[in-house]
């Protein structure tokens, strides 16, 4: 009987288990939106994480050959002071760094031996824990400046042949 009183009270006062008033209606999707920056966040960090430990990959003894090739691509323009398409360019001007570099970056750091990949990580946490500047290579520049050169080039004859 007492537990049926019990039963009864707690039906009745649902303050003890439910909370006094409803949650507001945008509640929910403030929390969403609060857990998707998070992870946003955090996905930011570990690609920046992953962008350093690919530069030291790049010089590490047990990279293989055929990675380095791509490493080299990848590290060159994303350390590059230039970028390939200039950000002032409306949507696609984001759209390397946003989603082709990050893709690249995650593509590369799966090929590497995991050993590799987890000494590189390694090395990238504490140089960023040392608040160290973000590492420049000029290889990135002249790259992109050549490919700039040759598209004006052929523009240029492609304008003026008739």
């Amino acid at each position: 009987m007492l537990l049926a009183v019990n039963a009864a009270a707690i039906f009745l006062n649902r303050s003890r288990w439910m909370p006094a008033q409803p949650a507001p209606p945008g509640a929910r999707l403030t929390r969403l939106r609060h857990n998707a920056a998070m992870d946003l966040k955090t996905w930011i960090r570990a690609a920046k994480r992953d962008g350093l430990a690919l530069w030291f990959a790049l010089r590490h003894p047990l990279t293989p050959a055929w990675i380095k090739a791509g490493l080299l691509l990848v590290v060159a323009y994303a350390l590059s002071p230039i970028d390939l398409i200039p950000d002032f360019i409306p949507v696609i001007g984001y759209l390397d760094e946003a989603l082709l570099l990050p893709l690249a970056v995650g593509l590369l750091a799966r090929a590497l031996p995991a050993g590799v990949m987890a000494e590189c990580r390694a090395q990238a946490e504490q140089w960023l824990a040392d608040g160290r500047a973000k590492p420049r290579m000029m290889l990135g520049a002249v790259l992109i400046a050549a490919i700039w050169l040759a598209l004006l080039v052929a523009a240029w004859q492609a304008w003026n042949t008739p």
